[in-house]
């Protein structure tokens, strides 16, 4: 190989081929941890070039065209004086299946004073899309020395996620789709970082911009498990001929159609010492120079509580009509609850009608509502209503004439669709008539107007509030692929979750609460409120770390919750009193 290129900081130092630019060694300098030390297992990047389109398996061509960076030759390699940067070029690649395509790669590797940070950009000059790029691609993660385990870890719907990697390997795909074990780590924004950690020493890799596109963080063993039944890792270095590695890679799906040239998300790798803090302490310190928490209502911004009841579901409870909800005000202000949650008031009951949010008719008449709304307000307490903007129901005649045109769309121009939830009785229970969900648009100017005009109703309605349900993701669906939204295709469905936000603002009065269920991380910038359940008895607070002035929720549901009371006290989390599952009174 001759002699390696290196760049290092104060906490990095990385070793690249200079005849491939194969990323060849990675140590963590201050650890003395050698996280890749196997120059024949380096990796650089990997390309999906697919020479037939993604939706015509008879076509001529294959999907599945890798791209191998290793076995590609630099066209250039620019080094600066200072060791501290570099920028490789790529020109012309060899491709498994289609020979020698016309694509240009260049990446940049830039140190700081601890940080390494990939940005590589894509000239595609081939017929071709590149749909994804693995990049940075580490060929081997190995544990620290002296470590009893190395895992993963990110962020969960309340807890963090931690997934073991070494001495067992935790595969989250199935093994059916795959040659080796796979894990799918991350994927931003709703996770913009994630660390390769053991108890107190760790790899950071997060995303180095704020702009939204979607990456994932990987890993994958190689060749595989020698013991299935424990997920072991092999000890030996090699086994069947191949080297034994834990190969992880940043991968981008930019789908960079022909002719097109697109710079990928830059990616920040830093190792650091102690424990998962310490890891997140580098993300917030990136995050805390552009983003700031949006402030909440002055009454919001005190200790409260809250009830978070519910009225109604697709089967049909109806259990309190709108004049009843008085009642339920006065014994609020009587127990000192600042806010009551109302979900289920809209047309046919929570997670059915979606995206309406017209009143009930069986409950009562939208002046019914109003008015029970200003009576409550009235006794001190506000009425913020349960929404939900993500949805369409897939069962409605508004869904098939109006939503559909709407909706994300996968490659075949067909919809996503969640399988939605049960409620109450058997035929919900055993999943035979559960209404299903269809994810919509928020990139669709269209679709946008229908939330201004349901957001609307709320106003109009003298909510002091939403609480935006499933604010946090659009599930299953991550990219678009419709050709009339006014997007490229494939965009981050994601793009536009705080620019909705923004838009329905000014549309609301001063004072009125934006909350969200589960925000992820860059959400607290629109949402000043955010909703979770928290009842794990090892509950890990990464959102409070992360935001220690934010204002988050978690519900109360037992007859005797004095753990999860306590749990509040220790976190400062606002409490949701939720008997009876919120289907009861307090």
């Amino acid at each position: 190989m001759g002699e390696p290129l290196t760049l290092q900081n104060a906490a990095i130092r990385l070793s690249f081929d200079r005849r491939t630019g194969a990323l060849i060694g990675v140590r963590a300098v201050e650890s003395n941890w050698d996280i890749l030390d196997r120059p024949a297992v380096g990796r650089s990047f990997q390309l999906l070039v697919p020479t037939r389109p993604m939706t015509d398996w008879h076509a001529d061509g294959r999907r599945n065209n890798p791209v191998f960076g290793e076995e590609q030759t630099l066209a250039a390699l620019d080094v600066a004086p200072d060791n501290r940067s570099a920028t490789f070029v790529w020109d012309g690649l060899e491709s498994r299946y289609a020979g020698r395509l016309d694509i240009r790669v260049t990446l940049e590797v830039v140190l700081s004073d601890r940080q390494a940070v990939w940005s590589t950009t894509i000239e595609n000059r081939s017929p071709y899309p590149v749909e994804s790029v693995h990049s940075p691609y580490l060929g081997d993660v190995r544990p620290p020395p002296g470590a009893d385990e190395f895992k993963s870890f990110t962020f969960g719907y309340s807890d963090p996620v931690e997934r073991k990697l070494w001495p067992s390997f935790e595969n989250n795909r199935g093994y059916y789709g795959n040659d080796r074990p796979i894990q799918v780590i991350s994927w931003s924004p709703g996770v913009p970082f994630c660390l390769l950690k053991s108890k107190d020493v760790g790899l950071y890799v997060g995303v180095g911009s704020s702009e939204v596109e979607l990456v994932s963080c990987m890993a994958e063993l190689s060749p595989g498990y020698d013991e299935a039944i424990d997920s072991h890792v092999p000890a030996a270095r090699t086994l069947a001929d191949r080297p034994v590695v834990t190969r992880v890679a940043a991968v981008h799906v930019p789908h960079v159609a022909p002719g097109e040239t697109r710079r990928l998300t830059p990616i920040v790798l830093e190792p650091y010492r102690g424990s998962w803090h310490a890891g997140a302490d580098i993300y917030c310190r990136w995050r805390d120079t552009w983003m700031t928490v949006a402030p909440p209502p002055a009454w919001a911004a005190e200790p409260h509580a809250w009830q978070q009841i519910h009225i109604n579901s697709p089967e049909d409870e109806l259990r309190l009509r709108f004049t009843d909800l008085p009642a339920v005000g006065r014994e609020c202000a009587r127990h000192g609850v600042a806010a009551i949650q109302l979900v289920g008031w809209n047309d046919g009951g929570q997670d059915q009608g979606n995206p309406s949010h017209d009143p009930d008719p069986r409950l009562g008449t939208f002046e019914d509502l109003r008015r029970s709304i200003a009576e409550i307000r009235a006794m001190g307490v506000r009425v913020i209503l349960f929404s939900k903007f993500t949805w369409a129901d897939r069962g409605t005649a508004a869904y098939r004439d109006t939503y559909r045109r709407m909706a994300i769309e996968d490659p075949y121009g067909d919809a996503y669709v969640y399988n939605g939830y049960q409620y109450q009785t058997a035929a919900q229970l055993l999943n035979l008539n559960t209404k299903r969900l269809v994810p919509l648009c928020f990139l669709n100017e269209e679709y946008l107007r229908v939330c201004e005009r349901e957001f609307d109703k709320l106003v109009a309605l003298g909510a002091a509030g939403m609480l935006f349900d499933e604010s946090l993701h659009h599930a299953p669906a991550l990219q678009c692929f419709a050709a009339d939204h006014g997007h490229r295709p494939g965009a981050h469905v994601y793009a536009n979750d705080r620019a909705l936000i923004r838009r329905l603002q000014p549309r609301a009065p001063p004072g009125f609460l934006m909350a969200g269920e589960a925000c992820y991380d860059w959400e607290f910038e629109v949402y000043p409120l955010s909703y979770f359940r928290t009842w794990n008895p090892r509950h890990v607070p990464l959102v409070r770390y992360l935001l220690p002035g934010a204002q988050i929720m978690t519900a109360i549901t037992g007859f005797n919750d004095r753990n999860m009371i306590n749990q509040c006290l220790l976190y400062r989390y606002v409490m949701s009193y939720e008997p009876y599952n919120f289907k009861g009174r307090l």
